[in-house]
């Protein structure tokens, strides 16, 4: 099943009071939108088969985030070796909570764990991890508030790609045209292209758990 939920180009608001730990993302009343980067091999093979199979490594933590600007950030807007295509990969909001309710952050926050022991054994007992990393603008600098990353391993990655994923479409031409945008200077008309994303209402204990504000 493909969605559209992509496809809407809009701008990302920058709101002065956000949470500096909040996520935010292009969803719709059923799906969200979330951002990996491959190499050409792995993204043709997930394109064709409508979700993630050889060489698609199984046995390493994939992480999947929310926010375009941060993908565009870690994979140099499409043309780091290894991250030269950028797939929007499209779940159900229900399964995106699932997964986030199962989480354990990857660095102790005394806000979240009464102790470092009660930290280390959530570690212990759940193969997701979430942690926050500052967000990004239109240069790859960072701004004043977080976004998160979700990892999967083991059965959980095994579920992502055999069960979780609705359908997935490639987004690095529109990576490409928006760092060509940015090179020339025109940042307004680059931010344009960009998917919106907006606050997602996370049930209030799951926000807890992840540490969002």
């Amino acid at each position: 099943m493909t969605r559209s939920i992509v496809d809407v180009p809009g701008k990302i608001p920058a709101v002065v009071g956000w949470p500096a730990r909040q996520v935010r993302a292009r969803f719709d009343d059923q799906a969200i939108t979330l951002y990996q980067a491959f190499r050409p091999d792995i993204a043709d093979a997930a394109i064709q088969a409508g979700t993630f199979v050889a060489p698609f490594g199984m046995g390493r933590m994939t992480w999947v985030k929310p926010s375009f600007r941060w993908m565009m950030y870690r994979s140099g807007w499409a043309t780091k070796p290894g991250q030269e295509r950028v797939l929007a990969v499209h779940m159900t909001r229900a399964v995106f909570e699932e997964v986030l309710a199962e989480a354990c952050l990857s660095s102790y926050d005394d806000r979240v764990y009464r102790d470092r022991d009660e930290w280390v054994e959530r570690k212990r007992a759940t193969r997701v991890r979430v942690q926050w990393d500052p967000e990004r603008d239109m240069d790859s600098a960072p701004l004043s508030w977080r976004t998160i990353q979700i990892g999967m391993a083991g059965p959980v990655v095994r579920r992502y790609v055999g069960e979780w994923i609705e359908a997935i479409t490639d987004v690095t031409p529109l990576a490409h045209q928006a760092a060509q945008l940015v090179a020339a200077g025109d940042r307004e008309r680059a931010l344009a292209l960009l998917p919106t994303e907006v606050p997602y209402p996370l049930p209030a204990s799951t926000a807890a758990l992840i540490g969002a504000e």
